[in-house]
Parts: C-alpha cells; structure tokens; sequence
C-alpha cells in the first residue's frame, strides 16, 4: 500500500535489556553497508527545582546513513518512555545527557562539542569559550560557569538504563513508503526491540498542501468532530503522554465565517496569537512556527507499530482526511458520522473496507 504525500515517521521503542538505540542504529547501518554518526538530541522536561519550570536536554542520538550518505534514520531518547526502565540500575558507562535551563546554550554545545567525547571532557570547549574550566563533582557530574560563577551547563550520566529508550525517525519519504519502513523495522524485529508502555507513533505530513485558511478551517472543523472516534479507531494507547484535544479557542476561530476570506500569511499571524501546543492529538505548531527542517502536520495518536502496513494503513487514512480538507469547498458541511466520513473520503475500496471493519 503506497500514498501519494511525502511523510516523515516516528516509532517509539524499547531496547531488550542489555542493547541500546545505539545498537539499533549500528545493525541498520551493518545491514545498508552505511555508518552511525553521532549527534545530540535536543529534549525539554518538567523541572523540579523551585522557578525554574523546563530543563532542556541534549542525549546522545545516532544518525544512521546509507552508502551514498543519504540519512536513513536517526535513533533518538524520548523522555516520555519512562516505565520500561529499571531506575535502580546504576548508569551505563559512556552514556550521558547535557542540561541547562537556557536552550540557546544547549544550541551552542551542539555546535561546539563533540557528541562522541566521554562526559568528563565534552563541556571543555564550551567552558574555554567563556575562559573557565569544568569542575568536576561528586557521582560523575561536570558543571561549567561563565567568570562570574553563573551556570552554563552540567553534563551528568545517565540515570538507570536510560540508554534503552529509542524514538526511530525516518527522514522525510516521498515514494516506497512501504519499503523504507520494512527496511527499518525488520532490523528492529530481528533485535527484539518492543513497544513501551507509554509508547506511540507520530507521522509528520507535508504541510505545504494546508497552507490556507479555509483548507485549514475544513481539517480542523472535521478533526474537531472526530477526534474521539478517530483515537477509537485507530486504537490510541491510553498510557501515552502529552496527548489531548486543541484549544476551544482555536475551533471558534475557524469557525468564524470572516476567517476563510484570509490568505495565509494572514491566517497564520492569527494562529501564532493562540497559545498551541504541539502535545496533542494533532499538532499545528510546526505549519504555525515552520522551522528550516520541519514544515509538518504531526499526527500523534496512533500506537506503536511494528510493521510498516499498519503504519501505511494509518497513513492512508489520514491522506484521505487530508485530501478532503484540501478539496472541499470552504465551509464544507462535515459528514454525519464517521462512517459516512469515511466512504466520503478519496481513498481506495481496499482501505476503506480495512478501516470500515475496524469501525464495527
């Protein structure tokens, strides 16, 4: 089964005990006759410390090419998989996380440090930077200050097989979908790799088809009425995290009659008034704050799946879900229930009969 939008997809793992994600992405870059390259992986938690409300984070992450030097996946953490892991476990010598509570600092010891350095040495070049030096500290710990003593940034071990957790992210796939996925998962199956608990799989569609006010309008109106069904539908795990419905405010705002008759950038600069999140069902943030790499509507609800059929099968669907926003009139009425909507949507009999049975 193929579709005709270019995707991007993230699969959320876990490693057997005794592997890691950097084992994954060596025996996919073995199996391609490509290599690993190493890079960090910029991350956000909720922080415990009084004022303070985020951490940012840099984990080691591994970047899988082929032979020609093409990206063919990265194996990243996730910080949302946190079940799976045994916290008793003391710390796997050489893995380690960087934090610091301002992310334009973590974007400099991206640029400046070397991900494949030991804990003790990679903050070196960034404390000469500002003419200090690491201090080292109790339990693995190294901290480095600007001159006035101010922190910078701590890099520490990491905590009990934190090493485990893999978030799998294809790069963006225009055609054989299919293939490409196989190519990963079979690598993924073979080394016994599993879904987490909390565990999910987002796929990121081009956004540059949605780019209208009234194209948008339609997705969200039709979204709106079939988040819950969709989430049955597609089996949404209920132990994930940072899942949910928008914001009201959103909803009405498209609504409006007035708001079809903006152009984009128009619509766009309404959108960016709104508080939106991109933890939610379907997230808006990478169409409303579009970065260099990643101009995406991100679905977020699917479970993990193993197999690239289920995961084209879902991709389909949502094609479909797309494809009607993007050609229906302004305004256009929402079919009556989900089942309508789905023989309503410009996908093949094949797919609809698949998404059609799961539906009874």
């Amino acid at each position: 089964m193929e579709i005709n939008w270019k995707i991007g997809v993230e699969i959320e793992l876990m490693a057997p005990k005794g592997l890691s994600r950097r084992d994954l992405a060596l025996k996919i870059a073995q199996q391609h006759n490509g290599t690993v390259r190493s890079f960090f992986h910029p991350q956000v938690e909720p922080s415990k410390v009084s004022g303070q409300p985020l951490f940012n984070n840099l984990t080691q992450g591994f970047e899988v090419l082929d032979s020609a030097g093409q990206i063919m996946a990265q194996c990243v953490d996730d910080l949302t998989l946190q079940e799976d892991c045994d916290r008793s476990h003391p710390p796997l010598p050489g893995w380690y996380r960087i934090v610091s509570d301002e992310a334009r600092l973590l974007q400099l010891v991206m640029q400046q440090a070397d991900p494949t350095a030991p804990v003790s040495e990679v903050l070196t070049p960034i404390a000469h930077l500002f003419g200090t030096e690491p201090q080292s500290s109790q339990g693995g710990m190294v901290r480095i200050t600007d001159r006035t003593g101010a922190a910078i940034a701590i890099a520490a071990p990491l905590p009990g097989e934190r090493e485990r957790p893999c978030e799998l992210i294809t790069p963006p796939i225009e055609k054989n979908h299919l293939a490409h996925l196989e190519s990963l998962l079979t690598t993924v199956r073979f080394l016994g790799f599993t879904a987490p608990k909390e565990g999910a799989t987002h796929i990121h569609f081009d956004a540059m088809p949605l780019q209208s006010a009234s194209v948008l309008a339609n997705l969200v109106r039709l979204l709106w009425t079939y988040g819950l069904e969709l989430r049955q539908l597609v089996q949404t795990n209920l132990h994930c995290r940072r899942l949910g419905n928008w914001n009201r405010e959103l909803y009405d705002l498209v609504r409006n009659p007035e708001w079809s008759k903006k152009n984009w950038e128009e619509a766009r600069q309404s959108l960016a008034q709104l508080e939106v999140t991109k933890y939610c069902d379907f997230n808006l943030k990478n169409i409303i704050y579009p970065t260099l790499d990643k101009h995406t509507f991100e679905v977020r609800l699917f479970p993990v799946w193993l197999d690239g059929q289920s995961i084209m099968e879902a991709a389909g669907l949502f094609e479909g879900l797309l494809l009607w926003a993007v050609n229906s009139p302004a305004n256009s009425i929402v079919p009556p229930d989900i089942s309508a909507l789905l023989n309503e949507l410009p996908i093949s009999v094949e797919l609809c009969n698949i998404w059609q049975k799961r539906l009874s």
